[in-house]
């Protein structure tokens, strides 16, 4: 019997302004879908115009320039939109949801529907499950002692995943799907029995054990710093009173 993660999977990446989940820009995005490994990858693609100013950082990350975005992107309401529908119309198909990273860009789109569309991921998936998948909470847990970083870059390396185009949405979501069946192939002995909804759940637990422990080095070299337990989604702000 083919194990879940050689079956069909969906993938989300987004490129940004910068990194803070609350104030931030998508810049663009991208869904991929497969419906078997080693299938045909399905593609689709968002540019934006952020309406607000890229910063040479980001720029220099991705390549995307405020002359481009102004001249090609397109305004944030109508694009916010179709990411987070066609995001829930994947999930209905009961398709694991990869993501890099999930609390950045699954905050930062649900951010920008509050933003742009007076609304939050959540009214658009109107109670459909998002069974995510993210393979840096997968590796850190799966593979805690191995020493180094772990980018997406830095994880296809130790995977053996090519990534064509680093921090081009398309290719960082088409990576990541290929990196996620690398992860569960090498530990399927202890993944193999989980459906996408128990490992979904399990990895909250994990990101949130992986988040303590990560707080509790910060202070130890004296640098003090809250690391968000939240998984997959970061809750909101409380308002300023």
């Amino acid at each position: 019997m083919m194990h879940w993660f050689e079956g069909p999977l969906a993938a989300f990446d987004t490129e940004t302004t910068g990194v803070d989940v609350e104030q931030d820009r998508i810049v663009s995005a991208a869904l991929v879908a497969q419906d078997t490994a080693g299938g045909r990858v399905r593609v689709t693609r968002w540019l934006v115009n952020p309406g607000v100013p890229v910063p040479p950082g980001a720029t220099g990350i991705h390549g995307l320039t405020d002359d481009h975005l102004q001249r090609n992107g397109r305004w944030p309401a109508p694009v916010m939109d179709e990411i987070a529908r066609a995001l829930a119309e994947s999930c209905a198909t009961g398709r694991p949801l990869v993501v890099m990273n999930a609390p950045f860009d699954l905050t930062l789109l649900d951010r920008e529907l509050k933003r742009h569309r007076a609304s939050s991921l959540a009214g658009y998936l109107d109670g459909v499950p998002m069974r995510v998948v993210d393979p840096r909470v997968l590796d850190k847990h799966l593979d805690r002692y191995r020493k180094g970083r772990r980018t997406l870059t830095d994880l296809c390396a130790s995977y053996e995943v090519v990534l064509d185009g680093a921090h081009d949405a398309a290719a960082d979501a088409t990576a990541s799907l290929e990196l996620v069946r690398a992860v569960c192939r090498r530990f399927s002995t202890r993944l193999e029995r989980l459906s996408p909804s128990e490992l979904h759940a399990l990895q909250a637990t994990w990101h949130a054990a992986q988040a303590r422990g990560l707080e509790a080095w910060f202070a130890k070299s004296g640098t003090p710093e809250r690391v968000d337990p939240a998984w997959p989604l970061r809750p909101e702000l409380p308002a300023a009173a």
